[in-house]
């Protein structure tokens, strides 16, 4: 999820530091609303409209909002009081992949899988959500770890 969130980003237009935070962000997200939103702390969820956040800590990229950091220098994205980094990015995501060579292989393959998709598509997080990511999930879990981890160990 968040190679394919940063990809997307990235298309969109951010930069490659904030793509990769905004990837983070909604794995991070998308993992917690899985999980019912457990815990606490942060900002109140999407759809809550008992709060109205200030403009200087929302961004919106395409139809979904997450909560930037203000403090931060450049675009980076924050939940639940963590700062989505560049670096942490790199340390809880891109390193899964076996080093860097093998995480730009499949940074590109990221990059030309959003890019078959109009900017509409790429702009709404459902369409996106349906259209890019669910149907290739389970194929790009199997294969990236196939092909950059290896096969499990007996």
């Amino acid at each position: 999820m968040a190679t394919l969130q940063a990809a997307r980003a990235s298309r969109l237009g951010l930069p490659m530091p904030s793509a990769l935070s905004w990837g983070l962000n909604r794995a991070i997200f998308y993992a917690a609303a899985k999980r019912g939103f457990r815990g606490g702390g942060g900002h109140p969820s999407e759809g809550d409209t008992r709060a109205s956040p200030e403009e200087s800590t929302t961004y919106h990229l395409g139809d979904e909002l997450a909560y930037r950091d203000p403090g931060a220098p450049g675009l980076y994205f924050t939940i639940g009081g963590e700062t989505q980094t560049e670096e942490e990015f790199r340390r809880q995501v891109a390193a899964r992949f076996g080093g860097e060579k093998q995480f730009r292989r499949a940074w590109k393959e990221a990059l030309d899988i959003v890019g078959e998709f109009d900017r509409t598509t790429l702009e709404s997080g459902r369409q996106f959500y349906a259209t890019v990511y669910r149907p290739r999930r389970d194929d790009l879990v199997a294969r990236w770890t196939e092909e950059f981890i290896g096969p499990p160990r007996p």
